[in-house]
């Protein structure tokens, strides 16, 4: 599995808003200023998170996008799968049926898939931001959020 600059940037966007008082509305412009991100692209990645039931938009000056569940019960599968990440094993593949080692090799990956999936549907946006502080406390820093 490959994250792409879909899944990077959606991730860094929901991070952020974890910052928001009472994870409160953030303007695209805004996220897009503090994390490094190009203001049309991450809007269509956030209405897609929308779509999916993750953030929720404000209209009006105070207006923007925000967390529409706490950050504990939003999985990074969950954003993932969101903006069209796939998980699955690439190129789809069927065993030869005479070669027992064929099957080995099938099973082999379709486990290590099922414990990719398992993985990622198991740490939380909390888990991230959790994480991020502490490698930023580690650097000294205080208040900055970067992803």
């Amino acid at each position: 599995m490959k994250l792409t600059t879909r899944g990077h940037y959606s991730v860094k966007a929901l991070l952020d808003l974890t910052l928001q008082p009472k994870y409160g509305p953030a303007s695209v412009k805004a996220i897009a200023q503090r994390q490094d991100l190009p203001a049309p692209y991450l809007e269509k990645l956030l209405i897609e998170m929308r779509r999916a039931g993750l953030v929720q938009s404000l209209r009006g000056s105070q207006g923007g996008y925000q967390l529409a569940r706490s950050p504990a019960s939003i999985s990074l599968g969950q954003i993932l799968e969101a903006v069209g990440e796939s998980v699955d094993p690439l190129p789809r593949h069927s065993p030869d049926g005479s070669q027992a080692e064929d099957w080995v090799t099938f099973t082999v990956w379709n486990r290590l898939h099922q414990k990719l999936k398992e993985a990622l549907y198991s740490i939380s946006l909390e888990d991230l931001y959790f994480d991020a502080r502490s490698w930023q406390a580690a650097q000294g820093e205080e208040t900055s959020f970067v992803v």
